[in-house]
This record gives C-alpha cells, sequence and structure tokens, in this order.
C-alpha cells in the first residue's frame, strides 16, 4: 500500500514564512543597519513612551514565542493531513509578524495598528479552531495549542500598547487624564482575558502571556517614566483577574468527570464500593 504523499506546499509556505519573519526580527533588531523598534518611529515604542507600554523585560517573551514558531515549523513536516486547520492562519500570523515590523521601522505607526488587529484576528481565528478539535497528543499540544496560545496572549496586550503609541503620535493626551484612561483599557484587557479563559481549553498559555504583559506594564508604570500608580496598580489588578479565571477554570476542568462517563454513572458505582458484600445492605444480609 502506498503511503499518501505529503503536502508539500503547504510544508514549504509555512517553513518560507517562519524565515521571512525571522528575517523581519533581524531587521527589527537592527541587524542590518536599521533602528531598533523601541527606537524607530521617533521612539513611539519605547518602554517609557506611553502608560501601556511594557517595561524592556516584558520582550523577552519574544524569544519563548520564535522558540515555539520554529518548533511549529519543523513539526508540521509530520502533519500530513492538518485537520484541525492551522497552516493557513499560522502563515497569515507570520507574514503580518514581518509586515508589523516593517511597518515600524518604516515610521508607519497608524499602518502597524492595522497590521497588528489583523494579527490578532488572525490568532483568535486559529485559538477558535484549536478549542474546537482537541490536539492529537501532548507533543501537538505543546507545540501547537501553547506556540501560538503564548503569541495570542502577548499580542491581546501588545495591541494595546501599539494603539496608545499611535494615539501618542497623533498628538492625543489621553483627555489630560492618561493614567485614568489607561486603567480603563486595561479593564477592558482583563475582560477580553477572562473571554479567553472561558473560551480555551484547559487555559494556561494564553493567560499566562496576558498576566506577563501586564505585570511588565505595572512595572513600568510603576518604576520608569511616565510614572502613573493608578495605571500600575490597573494592570496588577487585570492580570489577578485572568490568574483568578484561569485557576478557577482548570479546576472546573479537573473536577469534571472523565469523557463518555456522566455523574450518575460514577455515583451507583461509588455508593457499591462503599457498600459491604458488594453493595448489599446491612439489613439485607439479616434477613
Amino acid at each position: 500500500m502506498t503511503r499518501p504523499a505529503r503536502p508539500l506546499l503547504r510544508h514549504l509556505t509555512v517553513t518560507v514564512s517562519f524565515a521571512l519573519a525571522m528575517l523581519g526580527t533581524a531587521v527589527g533588531v537592527g541587524a542590518f543597519g536599521g533602528d531598533p523598534i523601541d527606537e524607530a518611529a521617533g521612539g513611539l515604542l519605547a518602554a517609557d513612551a506611553t502608560h501601556l507600554a511594557p517595561a524592556t523585560g516584558a520582550f523577552r517573551i519574544w524569544s519563548l514565542i520564535y522558540l515555539g514558531l520554529g518548533a511549529y515549523a519543523v513539526w508540521q513536516w509530520w502533519d500530513r493531513h492538518d485537520h484541525r486547520g492551522v497552516a493557513l492562519p499560522a502563515i497569515a500570523s507570520l507574514l503580518l509578524n514581518a509586515a508589523w515590523i516593517l511597518s515600524i521601522q518604516a515610521g508607519a505607526v497608524g499602518v502597524s495598528v492595522v497590521v497588528i488587529v489583523l494579527l490578532l484576528a488572525v490568532l483568535g481565528l486559529l485559538a477558535h479552531r484549536l478549542t474546537a478539535r482537541p490536539a492529537g497528543g501532548t507533543l501537538e499540544q505543546l507545540v501547537v495549542d501553547g506556540t501560538f496560545g503564548v503569541y495570542l496572549g502577548w499580542v491581546s496586550v501588545a495591541t494595546c500598547a501599539n494603539i496608545a503609541a499611535a494615539l501618542k503620535g497623533a498628538g492625543f493626551a489621553g483627555f489630560g487624564a492618561p493614567g485614568v484612561l489607561a486603567a480603563a483599557v486595561l479593564a477592558v484587557v482583563a475582560v477580553l482575558g477572562v473571554a479567553l479563559v472561558r473560551a480555551g481549553r484547559r487555559p494556561v498559555a494564553a493567560p499566562a502571556a496576558m498576566i506577563w504583559g501586564l505585570a511588565w506594564i505595572a512595572a513600568g508604570r510603576a518604576l520608569d517614566a511616565p510614572h502613573s500608580p493608578v495605571t500600575a496598580v490597573a494592570a496588577l489588578a487585570a492580570a489577578a483577574v485572568i490568574a483568578a479565571a484561569a485557576v478557577w477554570a482548570l479546576w472546573r476542568t479537573a473536577q469534571a468527570p472523565e469523557p463518555g462517563r456522566s455523574p450518575s454513572a460514577v455515583r451507583p458505582a461509588a455508593e457499591a464500593a462503599r457498600s459491604p458484600r458488594g453493595g448489599h445492605r446491612p439489613t439485607e444480609l439479616a434477613r
């Protein structure tokens, strides 16, 4: 029996898209002589540019994301059928990532907002597909669900920072109370995080990445300019709400009965196990 041919075009497209994303990253860090992201576009995306800008340490998460994307680019060569429909949105996310970096390097912060919103939408679609159909094993759950979950969680927070940067570049001053406005935005982020938790299957990666980003926003506003205790507290509160929702969802999942076994089927078995002599009551034995 002949083995089915691998969809070579899909595998190659994912791999080339990953290579382009890595090339864009090299451009973004100034490897080819350009300005790093935090210095490009007039410094609008620097850690001290806006109230929603995460502190510098937050961006270390990209190392984890790129490591996961590289692992996916390799793993997908053994995924013959792509039953979960991951490849196309994954390709789109990789190309949008590169496009975002190039738009920032070109100083087009407004365009970068459009790109990152599209990226967020693509990752949201991918998360929906991954939730609708469970992973085929632990490796797939780690490489696919884990990678794109972290990607989605981080981009959810980064989108807010990007929009704030674009608004500052346009001269918007936050109605004279930027810290309060930032706190309101962070409340919306908390709601989004809880929604992702409720929609996910054993949610860990996406909420963890959101908590990471929010914690670094809090650190930035507590320790760096623009100093804003209100924003720092709001970011920590949003992170705490998402963490509580994730822990609760994991606990509820752990308490749920095994698939195919209803609670009504479990209860009689447990009662029988507690009864003497295979479930016969003492009154019956005395007759």
